[in-house]
């Protein structure tokens, strides 16, 4: 593919009905044409001996930061955050950052003072986890909800209000090649919401 041809594929944001954020494309040879919807599976880990179900859920731009908040209220009033970095601050360029027992009002505040960078950053992510109860909210860098529960349905509800409907078949955009994108404007803002948040790990990863 000539650079020309790279900058047309990388400029467009819509494939139908579907607008993508600025924090992914897909790859090149579009191996995975980005829809709306979400489906269910079943999540094993041997080694722990856990079986939890399992939603992954795609959804357009324009609603996708107003779903994540909605989906995250089936998770109770104290909560658990990760927030997820690959900006290149550690020796293999991830880093998860944790904070227990952080009040949902309080976290749901500060990523909205950060909704760019959570929309648009493909360096960022996170997971937000239920207080004593195996339930999780992960909103990755590719701008794709993964959430685990032994009952899915207050998320299918969530995402039926937002017009999210369940696919039998749904590839997603993470599955196949694609690029990420990023600034280094993203990666302050990442260092201020960690701050913000009070991450554990803050002061370590970001010494330098």
């Amino acid at each position: 593919m000539t650079p020309d041809r790279l900058a047309t594929h990388l400029s467009v944001n819509s494939y139908g009905s579907f607008t993508l954020t600025d924090a992914i494309r897909p790859g090149a040879e579009l191996p995975v044409r980005p829809r709306q919807g979400y489906r269910v599976e079943v999540y094993r880990d041997q080694r722990a001996k856990l079986r939890l179900p399992m939603l992954s859920a795609a959804v357009s731009a324009e609603r996708l930061f107003e779903t994540f908040l909605a989906l995250l209220e089936p998770l109770g009033e104290v909560v658990h955050v990760v927030l997820e970095s690959s900006h290149g601050t550690t020796a293999d360029g991830h880093a998860d950052l944790r904070r227990e027992h952080i009040d949902l009002a309080v976290l749901t505040s500060h990523f909205c003072e950060f909704e760019e960078l959570l929309t648009h950053d493909g360096c960022t992510g996170v997971a937000v986890l239920a207080n004593r109860r195996p339930i999780e909210v992960q909103f990755d860098e590719h701008k794709l909800f993964h959430i685990y529960a032994p009952n899915l349905k207050p998320f299918r509800r969530v995402l039926r209000d937002h017009g999210v409907r369940r696919r039998e078949t749904l590839s997603l955009i993470s599955e196949a090649e694609h690029l990420h994108h990023t600034t280094e404007q993203f990666a302050d803002d990442f260092r201020q919401l960690a701050m913000r948040a009070g991450v554990g790990d803050f002061d370590r990863v970001f010494s330098d």
